[in-house]
């Protein structure tokens, strides 16, 4: 009935679908096994894509080759660039989008991929031999082979639904839990625990007083994630709103602390700390008198309103009685109430850097199996296994990104390398580079290594060659064209800044904080007309590498600095045990990482640099 797969993926959320259309793409046959067709790509959550750091992640993805970029591009319905009163290493894209859209263009495109079969049915176990993977088995008992599996369960294993103090299973809000895989997994040695993650309540937008809320409007001028010519920027958007908790909202909610699941101990697993519930919130910043609400739409056409801030999991009667004493939502009607869930993880310090298991061969994690929260987290972890799965399936080289090379690079060092015991989620805090690392040179960063792998196309290649040929171009012309004091110091002075004596260089005055190449069109007409020959992308490119040009070096000297360290190989079965002067801890988290380079060794928690010199001496000779 089934072939044998090169790629069999487990679970159909962010992570499954950018891991099967990377191995499709790439020419693996691949199988997209899910527990329903129609909750493709589901936006459990906030129906969003992007944020500080999850904006630099979607656009790594589609540097890539991967699709999340240009699904959220196709079902936005409002874009907002972060942090834009920051330096660029802090700019983060974010957009609204229409949950219906976004899964049904995601659908539509695994579909449309060449090399993808689908099956609709739960995956209940795995099939292993002699520590090798083999293929899945299915609830209904049949068997279908594969080279290797990709398993992304999201919150599905084992997952428990928690409102009050009721408690029931399932992976999402009618959907069944999965079962069986935690067990298999734990019989063959892995390590498992438990997470915790929640929802807001859903209410009805027909019945909230938007008058007394703050509107929250889109860019003026919305950009977009991808970089390619599949989409366009948005004409049209969506208003989202914000509001505020008060006293009388918290003192309701503390009135059904008593029967919170997470204070009465019910829920066992650690949620995110940086998306806590509410009841989180005023019990851990009591000395707050208000939090902030995000209304936000769940589509163009939908009345529905996703309550961000609210996620809870207070019996409904609390959440209810207590929503409607939120500014503009003294009427408010629930569709549904919020709720958490608990599900199972593995820690991920079980995995190589490839995402695949050390344990059983062929066998990869992606997502919040591996103990992340988010779908960008997700989405890249998928991609990446879905790479890594595919090039072993060819007998080809791993694909790995280090820290210096991109957010996907730093995500995946610190799982392996530090694990993590509460969901983790991507700061732009967690990149030593991100300087380097800047949304706007996603492409530039890593299109190449991504059509390398034969998954950025030749059309992805052209454009961006193209961006950074002319980028060059520009930033050699900016410092060879030179304004008189005649002909700029009105503009200067106008500007806010000094004026000039002598001639001066456009590179030069661009170093000046006061001025960007949008206000020097202004200055002088020949400029303008020849700045307005180039994309905004472009412009925009060459003003931060101008800038910023200092400290962009000074990065890159200590990624070069450091890159002796991530060159230096570990082999595979090195007998750390065998080395008496190793510190005992030392010994034990190199046996369990398995660092396959001196730089990963340098970041796992434990390992002292007298560690490391004695590896090195060990390793020279």
């Amino acid at each position: 009935m089934f072939p044998i797969y090169d790629v069999i993926v487990v679970g159909a959320g962010h992570a499954g679908c950018e891991a099967a259309h990377a191995a499709a793409s790439m020419g693996s046959k691949v199988l997209l096994c899910t527990m329903n067709m129609n909750t493709i790509a589901q936006m459990s959550c906030n129906p969003a894509m992007g944020g500080v750091a999850k904006g630099q992640i979607v656009r790594e993805i589609d540097a890539l080759g991967g699709l999340s970029g240009i699904i959220a591009d196709k079902s936005m319905i409002q874009f907002r660039m972060l942090n834009r009163s920051k330096g660029p290493a802090m700019w983060s894209p974010r957009s609204q989008n229409d949950r219906m859209k976004f899964a049904e263009e995601w659908r539509l495109a695994l579909e449309q991929t060449p090399n993808v079969d689908f099956w609709q049915e739960m995956i209940t176990g795995l099939v292993v031999k002699n520590g090798d993977i083999k293929g899945v088995r299915t609830s209904i008992g049949l068997e279908i082979q594969a080279k290797s599996v990709v398993l992304t369960n999201g919150t599905f294993l084992n997952g428990l639904i928690h409102i009050g103090e009721k408690q029931f299973g399932g992976g999402r809000t009618g959907e069944a839990a999965a079962r069986g895989i935690t067990e298999q997994l734990v019989e063959l040695g892995f390590e498992s625990g438990r997470m915790k993650t929640g929802t807001p309540p859903r209410v009805d937008g027909r019945s909230l007083d938007y008058s007394k809320m703050e509107v929250q409007h889109g860019d003026e001028n919305p950009e977009k994630f991808s970089y390619s010519d599949q989409t366009t920027p948005l004409k049209e958007q969506r208003t989202c709103w914000i509001t505020y908790t008060n006293k009388d909202v918290h003192s309701t909610l503390e009135e059904g602390f008593d029967r919170s699941p997470m204070f009465n101990g019910r829920i066992q697993g650690l949620g995110p700390r940086y998306c806590p519930s509410i009841e989180d919130k005023i019990n851990r910043f009591a000395e707050r008198d208000r939090h902030q609400i995000f209304v936000e739409p769940e589509g163009w056409n939908t009345v529905e309103m996703y309550i961000n801030g609210f996620s809870t999991s207070l019996p409904e009667d609390v959440q209810y009685k207590a929503i409607r004493k939120i500014t503009g939502f003294e009427n408010a009607k629930m569709f549904r109430p919020g709720y958490a869930i608990e599900y199972d993880y593995f820690p991920p310090t079980q995995l190589k850097l490839t995402l695949e298991t050390q344990l059983i061969e062929n066998l990869y994690f992606a997502g919040q199996i591996n103990g992340t929260t988010g779908y960008e987290e997700a989405a890249c972890q998928g991609l990446i296994a879905g790479i890594n799965a595919s090039l072993k399936a060819q007998e080809k080289d791993p694909f790995l990104l280090k820290r210096s090379d991109a957010y996907i690079g730093v995500l995946i060092d610190d799982l392996i390398n530090k694990g993590t015991e509460e969901p983790y989620r991507m700061f732009t805090s967690r990149a030593e580079f991100r300087l380097l690392l800047r949304q706007d040179n996603a492409d530039l960063r890593l299109t190449q290594q991504g059509f390398d792998i034969g998954l950025a196309t030749d059309e992805r290649l052209a454009k961006m060659n193209t961006k950074k040929e002319e980028t060059a171009k520009l930033i050699n012309d900016l410092k060879q064209k030179k304004f008189s004091p005649e002909s700029i110091n009105k503009g200067l002075e106008n500007s806010g800044t000094a004026a000039i004596k002598e001639k001066i260089t456009a590179e030069k005055l661009l170093k000046r904080p006061q001025i960007g190449l949008q206000l020097l069109k202004t200055f002088n007409p020949e400029i303008n007309e020849y700045l307005s020959k180039y994309p905004a992308e472009v412009l925009e490119q060459a003003e931060i590498q101008i800038k910023y040009d200092s400290y962009i070096e000074k990065e890159q000297q200590m990624v070069d600095k450091l890159s002796g360290m991530e060159n230096f190989k570990i082999p595979v079965k090195f007998d750390y045990l065998a080395i008496p002067a190793l510190s005992s801890e030392g010994k034990q988290k190199l046996t369990k990482i398995r660092p396959e380079t001196m730089g990963q060794a340098s970041r796992i928690s434990g390992v002292t640099p007298a560690d490391l010199s004695i590896i090195t001496v060990y390793l020279g000779r």
